[in-house]
């Protein structure tokens, strides 16, 4: 039998590509139900993989991607596709080549898994949690769960996923299980995760979202991070698709002592002079106008008074008062909007964890342990994660894919 702990992204593909060769497969998922975290994602629509080619997939897994390049090769982003394809769940690719279910429903490439799985005579028992990898001299021999139960098994796949979202059922037990089974654990962090500031402006910003800025980072003035997309502001910072790829690197530079701040540009398709053509453009016609009536073609109505604090201009003033002096200290803010960075949401509110079983214990070409036989890892269990934008999940269903594929093997060889 093979045993495989979680019914997330990374176990129902070790579960399917298992019962290809081996009928006796059970998955363990502790939750009630399958893929609790993939209906989440991409916003409750799954973005489950991207159509980059796979080395700009590795490039996009920069937490231990080259890891997976053996198992990328094996079952790929246009595998997945095609496996939900072929079984009634068309995808589509939308912008930055994410790869979502047509219907725009996490729930069907779920469903569609588990309806593989089940038709392939696998079994899943739901509200079932490992507390114990049973191993003897080396080997694996099965597992113990918390309702008393000790499931026999030649191999054992362990994708428990890492400790984010743990309302979803990942709550770090994965890390546990392989570290009291001999395995070294890298520390579990966040990753894309977002960041908090203690700057003044949060209230009155929170719940503004800018689209089309570009963003870098600054560790002790220097540039150490930049993307270009959605940034989110809220209650304790910043958050957005450009904030949680960039939140890694801001991270480990607040780990080292360092001063981080999130520099945005708010006017990226105009450079200097080009905006300030328009805002002198603008202040003809507002002339008299107070300046804070006058920029409400240029920034959403909660920034204007955050702009002119920043740029130390009385928002009663009336535009034909305005100085050139006053003018550039306003084009200055909005080329370089500045957030200081102290820190970075809990683990608990991260999208990805960094940190899990380290990979140099693991076979990249068939997931298998290199310290015990016969156990088997994938998914964010491992001390692997990428951006956003399908590269996590991407990884989580090759790994997965490659478990179940050479467990099942093994077992036919033995």
């Amino acid at each position: 039998m093979i045993v495989i702990i979680g019914a997330g992204a990374a176990g129902l593909l070790a579960g399917i590509s298992a019962t290809k060769k081996n009928k006796e497969v059970v998955i363990l998922e502790r939750m009630a139900k399958a893929g609790r975290k993939m209906l989440i994602t991409g916003k409750g629509r799954c973005n489950l993989t991207n159509a980059a080619e796979i080395p700009e997939l590795i490039e996009n897994i920069p937490g231990n991607g080259v890891f997976l390049n053996s198992a990328l090769r094996v079952f790929s982003n246009k595998d997945i596709c095609n496996l939900l394809e072929n079984n009634g769940c068309p995808t589509k690719v939308e912008r930055g080549k994410r790869i979502f279910p047509e219907s725009d429903k996490s729930h069907d490439v779920v469903d569609t898994l588990v309806k593989i799985f089940h038709h392939q005579g696998g079994k899943i028992y739901y509200d079932t949690k490992v507390i114990k990898l049973v191993v003897e001299d080396g080997q694996i021999k099965g597992v113990s769960t918390n309702n008393g139960q000790t499931f026999l098994a030649n191999a054992v796949i362990l994708c428990a996923g890492g400790a984010t979202y743990p309302t979803t059922g990942s709550d770090g037990n994965g890390a546990k299980l392989a570290e009291n089974a001999g395995h070294t654990i890298i520390p579990l962090k966040p990753s894309l995760v977002p960041l908090e500031s203690d700057w003044q402006y949060s209230k009155e910003l929170q719940g503004l979202s800018l689209k089309n800025v570009k963003a870098y980072l600054l560790a002790n003035d220097e540039k150490i991070a930049e993307d270009f997309g959605e940034l989110l502001f809220t209650h304790f910072g910043v958050s957005g698709p450009i904030v949680l790829s960039m939140s890694n690197v801001a991270q480990q530079a607040l780990a080292l002592g360092k001063q981080v701040d999130l520099i945005i540009d708010l006017k990226p398709a105009l450079d200097f002079e080009k905006l300030d053509s328009r805002i002198q453009r603008d202040f003809i016609e507002f002339s008299r106008k107070q300046i804070a009536n006058g920029l409400v073609s240029l920034l959403p109505h909660s920034m204007i008074p955050v702009v002119l604090d920043m740029a130390y201009l009385d928002e009663n003033k009336f535009i034909n008062q305005i100085t050139k002096e006053e003018r550039f200290r306003l084009l200055k803010v909005l080329k370089h909007f500045v957030v200081p960075i102290v820190g970075t949401r809990p683990i608990a509110e991260a999208i990805v964890t960094s940190g899990g079983v380290s990979v140099k214990e693991i076979n990249p070409k068939t997931m298998e342990s290199k310290l015990i036989k016969g156990l088997y890892f994938a998914g964010e269990v491992m001390d692997v994660d990428g951006y956003t934008g399908g590269y996590n999940l991407q990884a989580a269903f090759s790994s997965g894919y490659v478990a179940g594929k050479s467990a099942a093997e093994s077992i036919i060889n033995m």
